[in-house]
């Protein structure tokens, strides 16, 4: 084959009906073990490492080489409590103060059970991160940022400082939680290659190149036996081509975005052409975490169009194979509808002083706060559109600091080409209310108001602190498009939705609420505290509280004897 594939080749994992068989002993397995985690991202590696620490014999299957998103995120874990690095940072924090904020984010999505439990083992969680050898420290930066430069590892990652999401009886100054690991550059890989490294030391074993098709299961019971997986020959050339494809849509997925398709293409070629068929049992159960849905077409168009014009965040194989799989076994998908936006509008961290309006020329979000917030109120609320307008001051001090504020070049160079290359210019509001198509009374009674908070004579419509409000004196006035159709402004998206678990153990249920027996799911796969409103760091954080979860009750529910899979013979049917 050649190393251009066709335009038609489809990315998606296929995901068959759920194979029903009479008993495991109809099935000619290849091979066998306890528990076996599909998708080997920090979930994965969570649920694999706690399987194992409680004495589970594990097998990690992933299609690619392991990492997912993970690999490729920040490396942030939303940590509080009072974790050693808030309070070496000086601050002081407790559970019930992580949990009161949360509530804001979580909305419900999770119990008020589950949620007050993620707060209390924050602090247990990330020394068990630790023990896996993922380092943290608490120094801290000097304003609000999307992402902190190299030597910051302890920052305010969501909506901690914004008035509208504190609780002074519970903390009097809000505490900072993201806890990004140290490393040089982004922390994502380096978090994952600890967590990789210990799910290797912990004798779990691995199957990489790797595709689960299809969930074995038993007719009577509902009962998970294990999978059928189209595995890729050792030491074939094109299997090396695969693995190395991995590697390249990692770099290329940035900036060349058509390129990483293509390579995707082919690895999905790749996989169709040489993989072998396999059944592997789990005896115990099997853990779905494959990450979220963001690249399968499909359900974004059926759940999310309007997202779809965004800049996929994540890997090649959040295609949604994990919900899939569970949904063919009567499993049941919630909240698909449910993307992040992330419009950061910091750094430069003076940005947020400007004003954002709609269409219409009017505020709809207070500027400060995380990004994921102001982008869901602008897809969900607005279309998709708004602008952000800044004065002649406020550009002055957002190039200064672009240029010379030690931003990583991800945040430095948009804001650049956004306010030389795409800025609209007015002399006045009404000047540039004409250019940009709103109406001139109603954007000029929005600076207005926002001049009367600057000034103290009233409190700010939005809510925004008095830090980050700023009076508009006259002179020349810059809107820049931030809408999610700004291709120099890329609106980076991720899904959110995922199976029902029940959130003692981690097992999937189906439509009646009962748990499929011998099936769990865990991290974006599942439906978890970041399945509202991201929050940096939060995802990462609840792929080790639902990881460690699903694997421990992996492990320790309706254990079977190692036996159950022995003495098959030639007879059994091979499917």
């Amino acid at each position: 084959m050649t190393n251009s594939s066709p335009k038609h080749i489809s990315t998606i994992n296929s995901v068959d009906a759920a194979l029903d068989v009479g008993s495991a002993d109809e099935v000619l397995w290849s091979d066998a073990t306890d528990v076996i985690v599909v998708g080997w991202g920090a979930a994965g590696a969570s649920a694999a490492i706690e399987a194992r620490e409680q004495g589970a014999e594990v097998l990690v299957i992933d299609r690619f080489g392991g990492g997912g998103a993970s690999v490729l995120s920040g490396g942030v874990v939303y940590a509080g409590g009072g974790t050693t690095y808030q309070k070496q940072a000086g601050f002081e924090d407790t559970p019930e103060a992580m949990e009161d904020y949360l509530k804001h984010e979580v909305n419900g999505v999770v119990s008020d059970a589950t949620l007050a439990r993620f707060s209390r083992d924050s602090v247990a969680n990330l020394q068990w991160l630790e023990k896996q050898g993922v380092s943290f420290g608490s120094t801290m930066p000097a304003y609000k940022t999307s992402y902190p430069s190299d030597g910051i590892y302890l920052y305010y990652s969501g909506n901690e400082v914004v008035p509208a999401y504190g609780n002074p009886k519970l903390a009097k100054k809000p505490a900072p939680r993201g806890h990004r690991a140290v490393a040089k550059g982004q922390s994502g890989a380096m978090f994952y290659a600890a967590l990789k490294q210990s799910t290797l030391a912990h004798g779990a074993r691995t199957l990489t190149q790797a595709r689960v098709q299809r969930l074995v299961r038993e007719r009577d019971t509902g009962r998970v036996l294990g999978v059928e997986v189209m595995v890729l020959p050792a030491g074939d050339a094109l299997t090396e081509r695969h693995k190395k494809l991995d590697e390249l849509v990692a770099k290329w997925r940035l900036y060349q975005a058509p390129r990483a398709q293509a390579g995707r293409r082919e690895a999905a070629q790749i996989e169709s052409e040489i993989g072998e068929k396999r059944f592997i049992r789990a005896r115990q159960a099997v853990v779905l975490s494959t990450g979220g849905y963001v690249f399968n077409s499909e359900l974004m168009s059926q759940h999310a169009p309007a997202y779809t014009p965004g800049w996929l965040t994540g890997a090649a194989g959040c295609d949604g194979s994990g919900l899939r799989l569970g949904q063919s076994a009567g499993g049941i998908g919630q909240d698909l509808n449910n993307i992040s936006a992330w419009r950061f509008i910091t750094p430069p961290s003076v940005w947020p002083k400007g004003l954002v309006v709609n269409n219409r020329g009017e505020r709809f979000c207070n500027e400060q706060v995380y990004g994921a917030k102001l982008g869901y109120e602008m897809m969900e609320n607005q279309g998709g559109k708004a602008w952000l307008i800044i004065d002649r001051g406020l550009r002055r001090q957002a190039i200064w600091q672009c240029l010379f504020g030690g931003l990583w070049a991800f945040q430095s160079m948009p804001a650049l080409v956004l306010m030389y290359k795409v800025a609209v210019k007015g002399r006045s509001v009404f000047d540039l209310a004409s250019k940009i198509g709103v109406d001139a009374a109603l954007l000029q009674r929005q600076f207005d108001a926002a001049n009367a908070a600057a000034r103290g004579e009233r409190d700010d419509p939005m809510g925004k602190s008095l830090g980050m409000r700023h009076e508009f004196k006259g002179g020349s006035l810059f809107a820049i498009d931030i809408s999610i159709s700004q291709k120099m402004f890329p609106l980076a998206v991720l899904s959110l939705g995922g199976l029902k678990v029940n959130e003692e153990n981690g097992a999937v249920i189906d439509g009646a609420g009962r748990d499929i027996p011998g099936l769990y799911a865990a991290g974006r796969t599942a439906i978890g505290v970041a399945s509202s409103r991201y929050v940096s760091g939060l995802s990462l954080a609840d792929c080790v509280f639902s990881g460690r979860r699903a694997g421990k009750a992996a492990a320790l529910k309706d254990r079977l004897p190692c036996s159950a899979v022995a003495g098959q013979t030639e007879d059994s049917l091979i499917v």
